[in-house]
């Protein structure tokens, strides 16, 4: 199947006039798009910020190649964030980490299993230094849990923080 231009079987086509816009302006436009298409994307509304900053809650450390901080702030009816960090000999070194938060049923029984209430998005990526901040909000008189892990040397090397900060 061909497709037919406007003119019909038999009939001469007129040719069709464009006009081109100089490179310098057709660049501009086409930074000036890409700049108001990140613009759009990247807001998120101010519920959703998180800092690897504040108040530590949970601190642990693993194999001496990574570890799990849980941080607070009052903020949004509370507000837990956890952040994944290199140590020793993987600080500076591309390695796939990953973090992620959550808000538990639970207000008591530190360390033990969380019930999820509510979860952060993970934060899965090569990085050098730390994966994160990922984190939750409604946290006040709540527990929090978060895990997170460095595959290095051969290994996952992972921490599970159970409920903090109840």
């Amino acid at each position: 199947m061909h497709e037919q231009s406007g003119a019909g079987r038999g009939e001469q086509q007129k040719p069709v006039r464009t006009r081109r816009l100089p490179r310098a302006v057709s660049s501009m436009l086409a930074v000036a798009g890409i700049v108001a298409a990140t613009a759009v994307v990247s807001a998120a509304p101010a519920s959703a910020a998180v800092s690897c900053s504040g108040a530590i809650t949970y601190d642990d450390t693993i194999s001496g190649v990574g570890e799990l901080t849980i941080y607070y702030n009052s903020t949004n009816g509370g507000t837990n964030s956890a952040c994944f960090y290199h140590q020793g000999a993987a600080r500076g070194v591309a390695a796939p980490t990953y973090v992620q938060a959550y808000r538990c049923v639970e207000t008591s029984g530190e360390g033990q299993p969380c019930t999820i209430d509510r979860s952060s998005g993970p934060d899965l990526g090569n990085y050098a230094y730390y994966a994160g901040p990922r984190g939750v909000t409604g946290t006040a008189n709540r527990c929090v849990a978060a895990v997170g892990y460095i595959d290095w040397d051969g290994y996952r090397h992972v921490i599970k923080s159970g409920r903090q900060g109840c």
